[in-house]
């Protein structure tokens, strides 16, 4: 199938997409010019050891290790890159010759090489540095194509959470000692990571909606998109509503660990060597999930992600700017970043790897877990469909159920002492110190509004359900229901 692809780019020719380059023992300068110039236009794929006149003309196999090395590490060091980027290169066999492929998304960012700024034409690679109109037009074109760039200006540091800063720059530094965010500034890695930008059209600064949804505080991330939600959900048992659900309206770091503790949460985790180390597939599963609703959403749509566990499969829905309809094919696709300032945060981290390596991971361990393979399907909205095994199912039921029933007993508990406790007003901050609960969102949907609900407890100010001043007081359907019990 790959060969098949490039079979296909060959005989289509060089144009604003397609680039050969001759590359016999080490690549061109001019090949990271080209990256350069696909990332600001519509990317494209680039073939070295091929001539312009599409003679396949092969590059030494001694040499194409090194060659391979030395691509890496140049699109990464961000002297010669900026922003530096991550693409991979892969070796193809073509009429028993040995060719590289690299295949070039477009950019969310302007991008620079060498602090020069190419754009592409059906010509080639145009240096457009000093042509200050055609700068501002490209800056514009990445601002409204990606709205994860979008600027809000009036947005400051202190409406992050700084500890999410920290955290991401400690799990930064974990997967690389070195790594440039340990000496740097708050600000400094905002504008590293380019989450803080610049608005060409109203010609002011500041940070951009991925920094918000990254490392924004609860009350920011709400503020910009009120309709920001992922939905997790297990439909086992109760299939007309849940047997359990998590409602995630937070920042995408924390998020990306609430999926993660919800799968784990209801989904076994059969044993598995890989190689000689044993490896948790259902995570590895999981990690793809988490990844793909949160780095690949459309996010000013207000539709809302979900990851739905059910008796014989999980299903994940997401909004989308598809670039293609219907069925993905594993073996054959080009993927296409959706959000990439988002993504390059997620893969420095440690959540996430290169482009397109997500959708070959899903299809390995899905094998593995299921016996099966997954359905990925791309429109307005991207599902991703995992079958489950009935066994696993049957299994995974009988454990479910237990967990829930000494959640029902723990939280008929806790209720029992609210009732008690609220037989005289109380505030919240003095019900959840009672029962010894420390977050508040958690404490607000999980307890207090379902006694609010079945009318167990009352407001004191019932006017004015938000006043600073409200409490909350046993009702005489409360005190009827503790008694019975």
């Amino acid at each position: 199938m790959k060969n098949q692809r490039i079979k296909e780019i060959l005989k289509k020719g060089e144009g604003i997409s397609v680039e050969f380059k001759e590359c016999k023992d080490e690549i061109p300068q001019s090949a990271y010019e080209t990256v350069c110039a696909f990332l600001n236009r519509n990317g494209g794929d680039i073939l070295l050891g091929v001539k312009d006149n599409k003679e396949i003309q092969g590059i030494n196999k001694d040499k194409i290790e090194q060659i391979k090395k030395n691509f890496v590490t140049a699109i990464n060091n961000p002297q010669k890159m900026s922003p530096p980027v991550y693409l991979s290169i892969q070796e193809v066999t073509i009429n028993n010759k040995q060719i590289l492929h690299i295949y070039v998304p477009v950019g969310s960012q302007v991008q620079k090489c060498k602090n020069r700024i190419f754009d592409r034409n059906e010509d080639g690679d145009l240096d457009i540095t000093n042509n200050q109109t055609l700068i501002t037009q490209l800056y514009l074109k990445k601002q409204t194509t990606y709205s994860e760039n979008t600027v809000y200006p009036y947005c400051e540091l202190k409406d992050l959470d700084e500890n999410l800063i920290n955290k991401a720059r400690k799990l930064a530094v974990n997967q690389n000692n070195t790594h440039p965010w340990k000496e740097m500034t708050n600000l400094e890695l905002l504008k590293s990571a380019k989450l803080y930008s610049k608005d060409y059209q109203i010609n002011k600064e500041g940070i951009t909606l991925a920094g918000i949804l990254l490392f924004g505080k609860e009350q920011t991330i709400l503020s910009v998109l009120p309709h920001h939600k992922t939905d997790l959900i297990l439909r086992k048992v109760n299939l007309d509503r849940y047997d359990d659900r998590d409602d995630v309206r937070i920042n995408l770091i924390d998020s990306y660990e609430r999926i993660i503790a919800f799968g784990e949460k209801h989904l076994l985790d059969p044993f598995y060597l890989e190689g000689t180390q044993r490896i948790s597939v259902r995570n590895k599963i999981l990690r793809e999930i988490a990844s793909n609703i949160l780095m690949h959403r459309e996010f000013t749509n207000p539709f809302p992600a979900k990851f739905i566990i059910e008796k014989n499969q999980i299903k994940t829905e997401n909004a989308n700017k598809p670039h293609g309809h219907g069925k993905i094919n594993p073996n054959n696709f080009s993927p296409y970043p959706k959000n990439p300032v988002i993504a390059r945060v997620f893969k420095e981290i440690g959540f996430a790897d290169e482009l397109g390596s997500g959708i070959r991971n899903l299809t390995k361990y899905v094998k593995i877990y299921s016996n099966k393979e997954p359905e990925l399907i791309e429109n307005d909205i991207f599902t991703i469909i995992i079958p489950l095994n009935e066994q696993d199912t049957q299994q995974d039921t009988q454990q479910d159920t237990q967990q829930d029933t000494q959640q029902d007993t723990q939280q008929d508990t806790q209720q029992d002492e609210i009732l008690k406790f609220c037989q005289t007003p109380k505030t919240r901050g003095e019900i959840q110190k009672h029962i010894s609960i420390k977050d508040r969102e958690h404490f607000r949907k999980s307890i207090l509004i379902p006694l609010l609900e079945k009318e167990l407890i009352g407001l004191t100010i019932p006017d004015k359900p938000t006043s600073k001043n409200q409490k909350y007081v046993t009702t005489k359907k409360g005190l009827e229901h503790l008694k019975k019990r």
